[in-house]
């Protein structure tokens, strides 16, 4: 037969094998060929430098398919058998399949190609569980997320220690969100075996007063989705009304009781469609592995449009937040930086792709254009706008920067919250605060816009000060450009979540604005996933 064991960094190795097995405890007979097992086994690790090095440095001794390899074979095969739980492409290691293989062997040669199977598959197993089985920076060059992979020798010593099924279920990310997903994802696919949430909303609106089949299909979804006890009206009544303001607000909708078409967008989605973006979320949160979000930090969900700070894994505070408009060089990317000050007054330096695409057009028809703005030269220095010909310049060729100064109408505000990155990206107030009632609130051109930025500024400074508020204002009244330093710098995480755990545990959705999760979850399908209501 032929086994596929591996689709993903650790390369792909196909097994021919008739290993000869007496009952379930693959028992293999005495060594007829001292040598077969040890050549089969070097050829079979041989595009592994990890595996290739473990064994040589261990005379070829066999992990998991020896007479007393019982024990850790069974615990690996515990291990796998539940990777379609985790939304993991199980193809790449999958149980039955080396079950088969192991059934259906005879030879040393194919005990030798079976132990690099099933070592392949370990090492790819543990490493998509632990880390994420996709590399984010080729599925969109936008999500600037690092997994930190786990070292192979590593996992190769915890193979053969004691403590060795332990350390598989300690593989899964530590994280208290990714447990509540794993619960949502069984009772998604229970949800989908069942018939779904019942029948869909067919209407566009419904308000107090509406009645009929389309307030009863209303009815069971709230139920269904736990924000409606039992009822039996086929009235929009005000426990109704109630359960759909619930509804409304964790998912960000306007909260005003009535069903309208986003309202009912959103209850009219199926176990299916939330499935994929909760696998997706799985896969988002391997990427974070084991790291330390930190007591304090800061968490910037892009498809929410809101920011946080948690302490102590409690939501301290929460502003709403305007983020990049969906263009190839407007979205918010992912990442992780830590704030270390604030610029109060800041002054704006306008980026070089604004500078050149939207406003050195409207130079050069007319130098006095954008009269708010500053010309800068490369030292830094203000040069007067009758000086320069623009004209003269292209965008590859214009040697000048434009700054905005203080002031009240600065396109950064009165405050920017800093946590240097390579990207650029940064919080910052704005004079514009009318999209913050925005439902969809992408618009800006990649730095996030905050909806209260004197409150974050408050809220940052308290770990340094009785009155943060007092302190703040010192600043703010002076209307010079400083700089305040955080005393205790905040880890800032820019995320992409469509399905999270709120507050209260329940697992919530949002629109998928940039297109990323179709992305990772088409990558994920690739690798190996198996179509969604058969694995798992």
């Amino acid at each position: 037969m032929s086994l596929p064991v591996s689709l993903g960094r650790f390369g792909r190795t196909s097994i021919k094998c008739m290993i000869f097995i007496t009952g379930l405890g693959w028992s293999f007979p005495a060594i007829a060929a001292p040598d077969a097992f040890t050549q089969a086994l070097a050829a079979g690790v041989s595009e592994n430098e990890a595996l290739t090095d473990y064994y040589r440095g261990h005379g070829f001794e066999d992990l998991w398919t020896g007479a007393d390899d019982k024990a850790r074979r069974a615990q690996l095969f515990a291990a796998l058998d539940q990777a379609s739980l985790h939304g993991l492409p199980v193809v790449r290691y999958d149980a039955d399949d080396l079950r088969l293989a192991f059934n259906a062997a005879q030879t040393e040669g194919d005990r030798g190609r079976l132990e690099a199977a099933m070592s392949l598959a370990y090492l790819q197993y543990a490493t998509d569980l632990s880390s994420g089985a996709t590399e984010p920076g080729e599925i969109d060059s936008t999500i600037k997320r690092l997994p930190q992979r786990p070292d192979p020798a590593m996992l190769l010593v915890k193979a053969g220690s004691e403590n060795f099924a332990q350390f598989l279920a300690d593989l899964p990310p530590d994280h208290a969100e990714y447990a509540l997903l794993i619960k949502e994802k069984i009772m998604l696919e229970r949800a989908m075996a069942s018939g779904g949430f019942g029948p869909t909303i067919a209407v566009a609106k419904l308000e107090l007063g509406s009645s009929g089949a389309a307030v009863v299909a209303l009815r069971d979804r709230l139920q269904a989705f736990g924000y409606l006890g039992a009822s039996a009206s086929r009235d929009y009544d005000h426990r109704i009304a109630v359960a759909v303001q619930r509804f409304q607000s964790d998912y960000g909708l306007p909260v005003d009781g009535v069903a309208g078409e986003s309202t009912i967008r959103a209850l009219n989605e199926e176990p299916l469609e939330r499935l994929q973006s909760v696998i997706v979320a799985l896969e988002r949160l391997r990427w974070f592995g084991d790291t330390d979000f930190g007591d304090r930090y800061i968490w910037v969900n892009i498809p929410s449009f809101m920011a946080q700070i948690v302490d102590e894994g409690r939501i301290t505070f929460d502003t709403r937040v305007v983020v990049g408009k969906d263009g190839s060089d407007t979205r918010t990317p992912e990442f992780s930086e830590t704030m270390k000050y604030l610029v109060v007054n800041p002054s704006w330096s306008v980026p070089r792709s604004i500078t050149t695409k939207e406003y050195l057009p409207m130079l050069r028809s007319s130098p006095n254009a954008v009269g708010h703005l500053q010309v800068i030269d490369s030292k830094g220095r203000v040069v007067p706008r009758g000086s320069v010909n623009f004209a003269a310049y292209s965008a590859k060729n214009f040697p000048y920067a434009l700054r905005q100064a203080p002031s009240d109408g600065n396109a950064l505000g009165k405050v920017k919250f800093m946590f240097p990155n390579v990207n650029n990206i940064y919080l910052h107030d704005t004079p514009s605060k009318g999209l913050f009632a925005n439902e969809v609130r992408a618009y800006s051109h990649g730095c996030i816009r905050v909806g209260s930025p004197f409150d974050l500024a408050y809220a940052l400074l308290s770990l340094q000060t009785d009155d943060p508020q007092g302190l703040f204002k010192s600043y703010l009244n002076t209307g010079r450009e400083t700089r305040v330093d955080l005393d205790v710098p905040v880890p800032v995480h820019l995320v992409y979540f469509t399905a999270w755990p709120n507050s209260k545990g329940a697992v919530t959705y949002r629109r998928d604005v940039y297109g990323r999760d179709a992305k990772i979850f088409d990558s994920l399908v690739a690798a190996g996933l198996a179509p969604l209501g058969v694995q798992g």
